[in-house]
């Protein structure tokens, strides 16, 4: 019996129980709830009577100025975008030394042309590794709209003699801030992946399963292999949380969420619960009952949230090659526009090979070990040494 064999029955069995359905309906209930809870967030936060978050994220990004007249500059929201002024020349040696993230250069003659009614060029020269260059790119687009309604504004009250009342500057805010564009990439990301946690129960359930219900000796004693069962067992939860990524990506392709990429982001989610179910097995595996398996899935998959979400945060700070180890960072990054090279995806698809080898070889030599399954169970220290080569078994 191979393990697609296993796999097949575990998926008959999860999804003919009422159980699993009605917490299947319930997970997809809560995306609803936490897509109101995230765009009633965003709206209070936009408006005039939100909470800012801006003043966290000041000095997030720089933007470096070559502007005479101070004609666009002065639109800019400085609480979102640290402006400096400096010549074309030198802005863009801070541009390629890195620091300053974008150049904006507006003719020299702008105020001439203003009063001309002529058409004014501003140009953006932006850092293509910068990952923040997308946030940076939105902000000066939504300044130069509101340059241009409030130019066209004031050129139609010029021509109308009787309106003697003058031109007010008025800022409208289009599309979404620099906060608030990291904040919905980020947390995008993160409901994408977190279907990945939602069923470490069908592992626990079905390892930890075995050893309170005493099936786990009548399984053993049949003609499979140790790695078959576990394998099996695994790539059923695989496909389950496959299912339940692609139902959340609809849903938020549907509510208006935009996904670059969506199989590749889709791949990515995907290949990443390979080893997070390892790192479930080895837990189920080696725990006695239910609570001691519910405690131990706690902290290893805080460890588990700690590795997805640091590299990213990493990346965004300071474009470190390292921080792409994470597929998170990968997903955040296709979502930000950025132009990634094919091997960078190398990189977390390496991590996750390794990570994957490593624990479904450990989970396996748990589950042939009687003493683990059946018990005495030794203690973790004594497996640790023993998987090592520190220490013989029964020594």
């Amino acid at each position: 019996m191979k393990f697609t064999t296993i796999t097949k029955w575990e998926l008959k069995e999860t999804l003919k129980s009422r159980k699993f359905l009605t917490i299947f309906i319930l997970q997809i209930s809560v995306l609803f709830l936490m897509l109101f809870v995230f765009n009633a967030f965003i709206t209070n936060i936009e408006s005039q009577e939100g909470i800012s978050i801006t003043p966290s994220l000041s000095g997030f990004a720089s933007l470096s100025v070559d502007d005479e007249g101070r004609l666009f500059s002065k639109y800019i929201n400085p609480e979102l975008i640290t402006v400096t002024h400096a010549s074309f020349d030198d802005s863009m040696k801070n541009l390629n030394s890195g620091k300053t993230m974008a150049v904006v250069l507006v003719p020299a003659d702008s105020l001439d042309k203003i009063r001309n009614i002529d058409t004014i060029e501003v140009k953006l020269y932006l850092d293509q590794a910068d990952p923040k260059r997308s946030v940076v790119r939105d902000e000066v687009n939504n300044t130069a709209k509101i340059l241009a309604i409030t130019l066209s504004n004031s050129w139609i009250d010029s021509l109308t003699p009787q309106n003697s009342t003058p031109a007010v500057v008025t800022e409208e805010n289009t599309g979404e801030s620099l906060p608030m564009q990291i904040v919905t990439k980020v947390m995008l990301a993160i409901l994408l992946f977190l279907p990945l946690f939602l069923f470490g129960n069908m592992i626990i359930d079905s390892v930890v399963g075995e050893k309170e219900r005493k099936t786990g000796e009548i399984l053993m004693a049949m003609p499979i292999n140790s790695s078959d069962i576990i394998i099996g067992k695994s790539m059923a939860v695989v496909g389950v949380i496959a299912l339940q990524v692609a139902i959340w990506m609809g849903i938020l392709l549907i509510t208006g969420f935009e996904i670059p990429n969506p199989l590749l982001v889709y791949l990515l989610v995907i290949i990443t619960a390979v080893p997070v179910i390892g790192v479930t097995v080895i837990i189920a595996a080696y725990s006695k009952n239910y609570k001691e398996a519910g405690i131990g899935l706690t902290f290893g998959y805080v460890a588990i949230v700690g590795i997805l979400m640091i590299p990213p945060l990493i990346y965004i700070t300071n474009k470190s090659l390292i921080s792409n180890i994470s597929p998170l960072t990968m997903v955040i990054r296709l979502f930000s526009g950025d132009l990634i090279p094919a091997w960078h995806f190398l990189i977390p698809l390496g991590f996750v090979i390794m990570v994957s080898a490593i624990t479904y070889w450990i989970s396996i030599k748990l589950f042939q070990r009687d003493d683990v399954v059946f018990g005495p169970r030794p203690g973790l220290i004594r497996l640790i040494l023993e998987f090592g080569g520190l220490k013989r078994r029964g020594g």
